[in-house]
Order: C-alpha cells, then sequence, then structure tokens
C-alpha cells in the first residue's frame, strides 16, 4: 500500500521506531498437558468448522508434544500467530472468533482452552467469571480504507474532518463486524453515536451510515479489502497497521482508547445483546486468564501479556500493563515481572517495562467499576 495520506498513518511511520520482536527467551517448555488442536491439525494452519482461522506450531526441536490452545479475540489472530508462536518455545495453537463467540464456546462447554484472550474484560464477569485475569493491552477505533478503490479515495479526500459524510454517502462500501458476536461490532456503534454527539454537523450517525449487509466476522473484515467487497472499514487500529492499510485516526473522545474519558464520557453509550445483556461503553481493555495452570502454559501466558510483539502489530500500551483482577497467583505475577507476596484480591499493578508499580484498574463496560485508570499516567504509550 502506498504511504500516509489525508489523516491516515501508514504502518511504515509507525514501525520506523520499533524494536525487534519480543518475548523471546519467556516461553520454556515444561511437560505439561493442553488442550491440543481443536481443528484436528497437528502441524501448520487448519480452518475450524464456522470458517475462522486456526494454526498450530509443532514440537519443532522441543521435542516434546505439549500444545498450549489459545481461544482469543479476532482481533488478536494476527498478532499470535506471527508474533507470538515464532517468539515462544512452546508449541501454540491459536484459534480466533468475536469475543462474545469465545466466551459462549467456553461457557457452552465447545472449547477449553488452556489459555482464554477477549477484547473487552467484560467478559470475564459475564459469562466467563474466572477467578483472576489479565488486562494486558488496548485499542483504538479507527477508520480503515483501502485507497485505490473510488470510495476509498473519496474518505481520503474527507480526512478526519469529515469521513462520517463519506461514510454516510452511497459512494463508499463499508465493513464492520456483528455486534452481538464481538467487541469490535458494538464499539463500532459507540463510536458512531458518540461521534454524533461530539461533532456540531453530524447527527443520527447509526441511522444514515449502517446497514445489515456491512456485517463481516471480525477475523475476515480486513480482508474484504483484497476482494473489492468493500471501501472502508471500522476497525480495530491494530488491524489496520498490522496489515499495512491507510487509516483515518478518529478524536479520543470517539476512539475509546483515552481513560480520561472513560467513566464520564464513554459510558454514556450502551447496546444490548440478544441475551437482554446491557453492554456498557468504556476504555478498550483486553484480558487474558490461563485456564489450565502449567509451567508451559504459564512461559506462553507471560509472553503473550508482555511481550513487544503486541506494539509492532499495533496495540496501545501503558505503564500499568499488565493489570490484575482478582484473585491472582503468586507464580503468575513472578512470571510477568510483577512483585511477590500474598495473592490478593482487587486489581494490582504486575511492573512494567518502564518501572511503574502504579495500581489501577479498567472500567467495566457492563457498568461495574473498579478501581480508576490513573489520568496522570501517559493516554496512549506507542512503542510502534
Amino acid at each position: 500500500m502506498r504511504e500516509q495520506r489525508s489523516g491516515g498513518r501508514s504502518r511504515r511511520d509507525l514501525l520506523r521506531a520499533a524494536g525487534a520482536a519480543g518475548a523471546v527467551g519467556l516461553a520454556g517448555v515444561a511437560g505439561c498437558v493442553g488442550s491440543g488442536d481443536p481443528t484436528g491439525t497437528a502441524n501448520g494452519s487448519g480452518t475450524a468448522s464456522d470458517g475462522s482461522s486456526t494454526s498450530t506450531n509443532g514440537g519443532g526441536g522441543s521435542g516434546t508434544s505439549t500444545t498450549i490452545a489459545i481461544l482469543a479475540a479476532g482481533s488478536l489472530q494476527n498478532a499470535l500467530s506471527n508474533g507470538l508462536e515464532p517468539a515462544v518455545d512452546v508449541p501454540v495453537n491459536v484459534e480466533a472468533h468475536g469475543s462474545a463467540t469465545v466466551a459462549r464456546m467456553i461457557d457452552e462447554g465447545k472449547r477449553d482452552p488452556d489459555i482464554v484472550s477477549v477484547a473487552d474484560v467484560a467478559l470475564f464477569e459475564e459469562p466467563l467469571s474466572p477467578p483472576w485475569h489479565s488486562v494486558f493491552t488496548s485499542n483504538a477505533v479507527v477508520i480503515a480504507y483501502n485507497p485505490d478503490t473510488e470510495g476509498g479515495k473519496r474518505l481520503a479526500e474527507a480526512g478526519s474532518e469529515n469521513w462520517y459524510d463519506a461514510l454516510a454517502s452511497d459512494d463508499v462500501r463499508i465493513g464492520r463486524t456483528d455486534p452481538d458476536q464481538d467487541p469490535l461490532g458494538y464499539r463500532a456503534l459507540f463510536t458512531l453515536e458518540l461521534a454524533s454527539r461530539y461533532y456540531d454537523n453530524a447527527s443520527n450517525l447509526r441511522e444514515k451510515i449502517l446497514q445489515k449487509n456491512q456485517i463481516f466476522p471480525e477475523t475476515a473484515l480486513i480482508s474484504q479489502f483484497e476482494s473489492g467487497s468493500i471501501d472502508a472499514a471500522i476497525a480495530y487500529r491494530n488491524m489496520a497497521v498490522e496489515r499495512d492499510y491507510e487509516y483515518i485516526d478518529l478524536p479520543d473522545r470517539i476512539d475509546l482508547s483515552n481513560p480520561q474519558y472513560d467513566e464520564e464520557w464513554y459510558s454514556t453509550v450502551s447496546y444490548t445483546l440478544p441475551t437482554d445483556q446491557m453492554v456498557q461503553g468504556g476504555l478498550i481493555s483486553y484480558g487474558s486468564t490461563i485456564r489450565k495452570m502449567s509451567d508451559a502454559a504459564l512461559d506462553v501466558f507471560a509472553a503473550h501479556t508482555t511481550g513487544d510483539y503486541l506494539d509492532e502489530h499495533g496495540f496501545l500500551l501503558r505503564d500499568q500493563f499488565p493489570m490484575y483482577e482478582g484473585d491472582v497467583p503468586q507464580r503468575v505475577q513472578r512470571a510477568t515481572g510483577g512483585s511477590g507476596g500474598s495473592e490478593s484480591g482487587g486489581t494490582q499493578s504486575a511492573g512494567n517495562r518502564s518501572g511503574s508499580t502504579e495500581t489501577a484498574g479498567p472500567q467495566s463496560a457492563l457498568g461495574g467499576s473498579s478501581v480508576e485508570l490513573s489520568s496522570t499516567v501517559s493516554d496512549i504509550t506507542l512503542l510502534i
């Protein structure tokens, strides 16, 4: 793709200061049992029965048959497969879906992974309810576009000032994800609703822009650019960065990335799922937990939640990450750079690359507020 234009940002600019892929050496092999490959493939990559992408690493030179299964949010798929897997010594199987689907699959007993990672920590309140989880990265909603199509060119010309007018026109084909299946879907709705309030000359953007035929699976959203099905997508920043697509940065009052606007602004929008569960707007917070504790799973988890590959794939890091909620095992804190001490409930900072030990916690997207994230730290620390 070409370089930056009209309010977009190219991956080349973002990656200029990036280091080599991190997390190397964090993962060692220990003999414990993972959940295996749900697709039945032993090596290489496979496809789940619903068409979602899965991938596995063979034992390589480790001489072990242990495979750690990760069931993850669709927006993490590329980063885990191309950033995490090559950086660890343990064979890893990654299966990705929308986070709400991930939660349902586990809740209904259809999957039993070693590690589960979702794009909204609210799913760890309901339906998953693990005893503890890590909050390890964040993201931002952006408008990604294909500058080589007529609709994409129109959006590029509209830029960061008038992107919503371009999306509301019939000339731009839009893609988004299903709000009933993953957080990106309902966060797209939140962004449009907040934008309707933020801009003076914009109103009812959800009604003007959204149509049913715009919905695609999260794992296939950006690939619709290649097929020519869409000109633009309401996507996460990392999805555009890691695929080198142009995108328009949105004001942080509407992109769900800034802790400063979490409680008093983001939380004023909501969406009701088909289960009658109300999802409240909030800061984008990715969470992960180990469901089957083992040395191998712990090594992979440590690399997963602290690795520099997250920076390079366009995710947002803050000084507090990783943070913990619930009764966090001491060995987990030690493996991820946290301090020792007794297991504790509540939110804990597990230490970080900058040396901060500030305690903070995410705003629940279901309305239950935990410890507030400090607005005195850098709102967005970009190392991409």
